[in-house]
């Protein structure tokens, strides 16, 4: 303000009395700016930011216990942010899907190429119950087994089982050659596409439905529904 004042007042001098009030004017003004925002002075806003502090020092973990068709019980751990108010940590793990490997839950590295997804049913304590959720393969045991001059025959159907779950099951096949085949390629006729697709539906549909859930797992895993329908 001084710096301005004084170079206000060196060129008034010089200039009229209508210059000399527009000055006078736009001094009292900045004059007013400054005095109306006193808290720039006193270093921002009452009460500032809240420090942030590490989520993870809020949250607690909880051990996933596999179905008993699984030889390994423990398979991991989970965690979730504690109990606080009306969220109660348990309420928020019951429905939540993990994934596991297949070679893990039973010790076989031979089955590593299958995914094993779990539901957490119940919390005792610091124990996650879990159930059966689905299972699939892995993206480079499925790309391996897709190959040129054969066809592949995909299908999937709703069954429900003896104790009251709605599965889907997918199904993919191929065909093969024959021992003494000179020709190098296996292509299947639509219709006989059709016909494939049709027994192999009926033969899910018998061996998923006449078991409870716990059973067709156990079925799934060595592949008995599978070499069925390969023999068929």
């Amino acid at each position: 303000q001084a710096v301005l004042a004084q170079a206000i007042g060196s060129r008034n001098q010089t200039l009229g009395p209508s210059f000399r009030f527009r000055a006078r004017e736009h001094l009292s003004s900045i004059a007013m700016a400054v005095g109306k925002n006193k808290r720039l002075t006193k270093g921002g806003k009452k009460g500032g930011k809240k420090k942030a502090g590490d989520p993870f020092l809020k949250k607690e973990w909880y051990d996933i216990k596999a179905p008993s068709m699984f030889r390994v019980r423990n398979c991991g751990k989970t965690l979730i942010t504690r109990t606080q108010g009306t969220k109660i940590a348990s309420e928020g793990l019951k429905g939540r899907v993990l994934e596991v490997n297949l070679a893990d839950l039973n010790g076989d590295d031979d089955q590593a190429f299958r995914k094993i997804k779990l539901c957490i049913e119940e919390v005792q304590g610091r124990n996650c119950l879990t159930d059966f959720h689905a299972m699939e393969l892995t993206r480079d045991k499925l790309y391996s087994l897709v190959r040129k001059w054969h066809t592949m025959i995909e299908g999937h159907i709703d069954v429900k089982t003896t104790d009251g779950y709605m599965v889907r099951l997918f199904v993919i096949a191929f065909t093969m050659k024959h021992k003494d085949q000179v020709s190098t390629n296996c292509y299947a006729q639509s219709a006989q596409i059709r016909k494939i697709r049709k027994k192999m539906t009926e033969i899910m549909t018998k061996e998923a439905g006449t078991v409870p859930l716990r059973e067709l797992v156990k079925k799934l895993i060595p592949e008995v529904i599978g070499k069925e329908i390969e023999k068929q």
